[in-house]
């Protein structure tokens, strides 16, 4: 048997859609500009959305702002994922994705402020950037590639590590970002027990295309 195809969108659904990502855009730039502490009609006002229709999408402003982080985070890990599709092996998937996300900076920045205005939180949330670097680390160590004791300590190594760069980015817009995102990739890997040689290799070879956004 086959299955019916999916309608498409009625208008309704599809005014719905804009009105909710215009709300999620609202808060994205309030928390990428350090100002979490606005009132729900500052936010609907941004968001050209009369105040009523908050509560048909969203239990709270913080219930926003959660979501909000939420797609920053995960829109970021899902353009790492896609870059690091091609690669097999694990410390190169944990490598291009390090150098990757530094050269994301350039062309995400108001996603980059959100997750700097987030600090080390992001680091234990669900989506997102952490739980694929977790993942990534840990079939480094089952590899052999990574000589670690703490998969969770490793974690937020590479989380401060990542939060630094990314910081450092934002402070210095006229900064090599490709060069910076090389150095502190191949620190890590060598905190992660890689000899000078290999982390230097590994950060040499070619990176996939930047995507298109």
């Amino acid at each position: 048997m086959t299955s019916e195809p999916a309608s498409p969108p009625s208008r309704i659904d599809r005014r719905k859609e804009r009105t909710r990502n215009a709300l999620l855009q609202a808060a994205t730039t309030f928390l990428a500009d350090g100002h979490p502490n606005v009132s729900i009609q500052q936010i609907t006002d941004a968001a050209d959305v009369g105040f009523g229709s908050f509560y048909n999408h969203f239990d709270s402003k913080e219930a926003l702002f959660e979501a909000a982080v939420a797609r920053v985070l995960e829109t970021y890990g899902t353009l790492l994922e896609d870059l690091v599709a091609a690669y097999d092996d694990p410390a190169e998937v944990f490598a291009v994705s390090f150098r990757m996300t530094g050269r994301l900076q350039r062309q995400l920045p108001e996603f980059v402020r959100v997750i700097l205005n987030e600090g080390m939180r992001v680091l234990i949330h669900d989506r997102g950037l952490a739980p694929r670097a977790l993942r990534d680390i840990e079939a480094g160590v089952a590899a052999g590639r990574f000589d670690i004791e703490n998969l969770q300590l490793a974690l937020m190594t590479a989380g401060g590590a990542l939060l630094g760069l990314l910081q450092l980015l934002e402070t210095e817009p006229d900064a090599d970002a490709g060069a910076l995102s090389d150095q502190m990739t191949a620190r890590l890997l060598r905190a992660f027990g890689m000899s000078k040689q290999e982390a230097a290799d590994l950060c040499s070879r070619p990176l996939p295309p930047q995507p298109e956004l």
